[in-house]
């Protein structure tokens, strides 16, 4: 799957030829009110992992609170059976979404384009309540992490045209092969 311009380099091509095509995910949705039963967002995010060929290492529903989310990335950082981790929920400006305050001091690296990328293909389906939005992405100890918004548009948003299309060449230069 790819959203590659007729231009694109190269060096780009073959960094993406170069990268796994199948990886190892987890999904973290948080959220106070949501179980695995009825958690659309986060099946979501599973059905488009599996459809494109990937795996699920690890699926749960958390609460959204910040010891909760650091303890919960501090553990899945260290496993070497992932690659990726994809949170829903918990980006927005309400006092209990604590998802982005949570995550980023983990960061080794923050993938700012990521943010960007998404509030653009927000605005063309939400207009200017893209702003709601504080999703972000980053690296934890080569694990790419995405934190998404708990809309299950917006969790199908970034899946198909951000993360399906990108995860592997950027797990590839995070683990820095």
């Amino acid at each position: 799957m790819s959203n590659e311009p007729a231009n694109c380099s190269d060096s780009v091509k073959q960094h993406r030829a170069a990268s796994p095509k199948k990886l190892r995910a987890a999904i973290m949705t948080l959220s106070t009110t949501r179980t695995l039963e009825n958690d659309i967002g986060g099946q979501g995010i599973r059905d488009g992992l599996l459809g494109a060929g990937h795996e699920i290492i690890w699926y749960e529903v958390l609460k959204d609170d910040a010891p909760s989310i650091v303890s919960t990335l501090s553990k899945l950082a260290v496993r070497d059976d992932l690659d990726i981790v994809i949170m829903t929920g918990g980006t927005g400006l309400s006092p209990m979404d604590v998802s982005v305050e949570s995550a980023t001091p983990l960061f080794e690296k923050e993938i700012p384009a990521f943010a960007v990328m998404f509030a653009l293909l927000s605005h063309e389906e939400v207009g200017m309540a893209c702003l709601l939005s504080r999703a972000t992405a980053g690296v934890i100890q080569g694990k790419v992490v995405f934190c998404l918004p708990g809309s299950p548009k917006a969790c199908r948003l970034a899946m198909e045209k951000i993360i399906l299309p990108e995860a592997g060449h950027l797990v590839k230069h995070a683990r820095g092969s």
